[in-house]
């Protein structure tokens, strides 16, 4: 399972636990009052009334048929118009309908039609002398839960993207045309290796086409910085930069700055047809962004690129980029 998925499994399981002891307690005010409706919305009422830490949008019953049972409770009011609508088309109601669920069970997250934000439900089943009659579902709007952080490490691993495909098809009636950073390269890798040993550049982006850069500073990692080639290629622009000691927690090692920005050297000027378009290094997670002429985008480690040769990219003579 990967970081992504572990963060989503985590937090998850962390709303399950939050949501697990009152959706119980809802499911057995349902038992109690569930052969008289009226009474059944009353009682749901009262307890989003006397639990305002509940922050549910909507909290409905439905029936083992998949048919809404009462009336939509909110804390605004009780509405009777959605009783008996057919909710059965509803993925996360299989397992209720089916009878194969005795406890709590949350749906995947989805976009609600009316607020069109990320919405979650909640739902746990009701008992009624030990047969399943139905379940409660209690919608929440993502900001309503008090979500945890469970951030997993991003890996450091080479991905691959696949771009527009009419750009691929026509990739060989294409040439590069020169640009004016491709003109002074040398200067603008210069003054950008600067920036980021010895100046607080974190994060850094050459678009050669358009011969500008996007930066990122320690300091205020919020804002990105932009810059025209008349800034970025003069020596001064380190001036608008405060002197900052290299980062000590670095995925990217200081003494491979250089050879990553030569290497994006190397890949702008190699071929006419397949050339880099954009390139960008992240010295904290240490992963060196690539996009090409024929659309395709690359994100890997900075030392697995260095590793890699030309032949790799362009189907050349091996020749190593770190040579």
């Amino acid at each position: 399972m990967g970081w992504f998925e572990k963060s989503i499994t985590k937090q998850r399981s962390f709303i399950e636990d939050l949501l697990s002891g009152p959706m119980s307690m809802i499911a057995d005010i349902c038992a109690s009052n569930w052969n008289n409706r009226d009474r059944l919305s009353l009682e749901l009422k009262y307890y989003l009334q006397q639990n305002v830490d509940f922050r549910c949008r909507l909290l409905y019953a439905i029936d083992k048929q998949g048919r809404q049972y009462s009336s939509n409770i909110s804390d605004d009011e009780i509405n009777d118009a959605r009783v008996g609508q057919d909710l059965s088309h509803r993925p996360y109601l299989d397992s209720f309908t089916s009878g194969d669920s005795a406890g709590l069970l949350l749906s995947d997250v989805y976009i609600d039609k009316h607020s069109h934000k990320p919405c979650i439900t909640a739902l746990h089943c009701v008992r009624l002398n030990n047969e399943t009659v139905g379940c409660i579902a209690a919608d929440f709007g993502l900001n309503d839960l008090p979500l945890k952080n469970v951030h997993e490490i991003h890996p450091h691993e080479w991905r691959q993207i696949k771009g527009d495909p009419s750009i691929r098809s026509t990739l060989f009636q294409q040439t590069r045309s020169p640009s004016t950073m491709d003109e002074h390269i040398d200067e603008v890798l210069d003054v950008l290796e600067s920036l980021i040993t010895e100046q607080g550049i974190f994060h850094a982006k050459l678009h050669f086409p358009s011969s500008r850069a996007t930066l990122w500073t320690s300091s205020d990692p919020c804002r990105y910085r932009l810059h025209v080639l008349d800034e970025i290629i003069n020596p001064k622009v380190c001036l608008a930069y405060e002197k900052t000691p290299y980062p000590e927690q670095a995925a990217t090692p200081v003494t491979i700055v250089h050879n990553v920005l030569k290497a994006f050297k190397l890949l702008r000027e190699a071929d006419e047809t397949i050339y880099l378009r954009a390139a960008s290094l992240n010295i904290m997670n240490g992963l060196v962004g690539l996009n090409f002429s024929c659309d395709g985008s690359h994100y890997m480690p900075a030392d697995e690129f260095l590793e890699k040769d030309l032949k790799f990219w362009l189907g050349e003579n091996a020749i190593c980029i770190n040579a």
